[in-house]
């Protein structure tokens, strides 16, 4: 990657946002109060070229803007098979930790915050980081 190109990677998630379409920048900022809501005390940062949360140093969640949808990371596949019935009108991604959805269907903020909720107790059953 070339200087030029490492300047233009966002370094905030405002910086990220502000790059996105507006009508995908207000679901996603809608999916970033939802996840604030639920995970008070996460961390927000850049990492992986996404908006990234993290909780005692464990990744919580992510999120990012594609070409023809947009996606929620939850890092770890539990919580996707727990919330399998209410995901189930979301894109399957073939991953096991990443929803798809739109911005002409966006993720609901209540579901959001029940999928960090869990991810937050997850994390907490895991207990510090090795």
């Amino acid at each position: 990657m070339s200087a030029t190109n490492r300047r233009t990677q966002p370094e905030t998630v405002d910086e990220y946002l502000a790059a996105v379409p507006e009508d995908a920048r207000r679901v996603l900022q809608g999916i970033r109060e939802a996840i604030k809501d639920a995970a008070p005390d996460a961390t927000e940062a850049i990492s992986y070229r996404i908006p990234l949360y993290s909780l005692g140093g464990k990744h919580l969640v992510g999120f990012r803007a594609s070409k023809n949808h947009l996606s929620l990371f939850t890092t770890d596949s539990a919580v996707l098979r727990k919330y399998q019935r209410e995901l189930s009108r979301f894109d399957p991604t073939g991953t096991k930790t990443t929803i798809r959805f739109s911005v002409e269907e966006p993720l609901p903020k209540a579901l959001v915050r029940k999928i960090v909720k869990a991810r937050v107790s997850e994390l907490d059953d895991e207990g510090p980081p090795s």
